[in-house]
C-alpha cells in the first residue's frame, strides 16, 4: 500500500479571475507563482493554491461547515485580520476554537479561515 505524502494542491473555481487574484495576493498574502488568461498559482507557505477561472462558479457560501484554513503567525494576525475587513469581506463564523482566527468569505463565497497554531496546539487542546 502507498502512503499519501501530503496534499499536492488545492483549486479554487472563481468567477473573475483578475478580483480573485487580487484578493488572494493583497488582501490575504498568497505570493503570486504564474497567472495565465484563466488561472493562476499561488503560495501559501510551501503549499499552492490554484485559482481557475470557471463560469459555474457559485455565487455564495454553502451552508456546511466545509472551509480552507491558512496558517499565519500571532505577530501577523492583527495586520492581516484588518486588512481583511477593511477589503469588506464577510465573516462568516465566529472563533470557537483555540488560537486567534478569523472566518471569512473570498468574493466567489469560498469560506476560507486565518489561523494561529496548527495540529499541535489543536490536539493539546483536545488532551484537555
Amino acid at each position: 500500500m502507498h502512503a499519501i505524502l501530503g496534499i499536492n494542491h488545492v483549486t479554487l473555481a472563481v468567477g473573475d479571475l483578475a478580483r480573485s487574484f487580487q484578493f488572494y495576493v493583497e488582501v490575504v498574502g498568497l505570493k503570486p507563482m504564474a497567472r495565465w488568461t484563466r488561472g493562476a498559482y499561488l503560495l501559501a507557505g510551501n503549499e499552492w493554491i490554484c485559482l481557475s477561472q470557471d463560469d459555474q462558479t457559485r455565487d455564495g457560501p454553502l451552508p456546511e461547515y466545509t472551509h480552507l484554513a491558512f496558517t499565519i503567525d500571532k505577530p501577523s494576525f492583527r495586520r492581516c485580520s484588518e486588512r481583511i475587513q477593511a477589503y469588506g469581506a464577510a465573516r462568516w463564523r465566529d472563533n470557537r476554537s483555540e488560537g486567534d482566527s478569523l472566518y471569512f468569505l473570498d468574493p466567489d463565497g469560498h469560506k476560507l479561515e486565518i489561523h494561529v497554531g496548527g495540529l499541535e496546539s489543536r490536539l493539546a487542546m483536545l488532551r484537555e
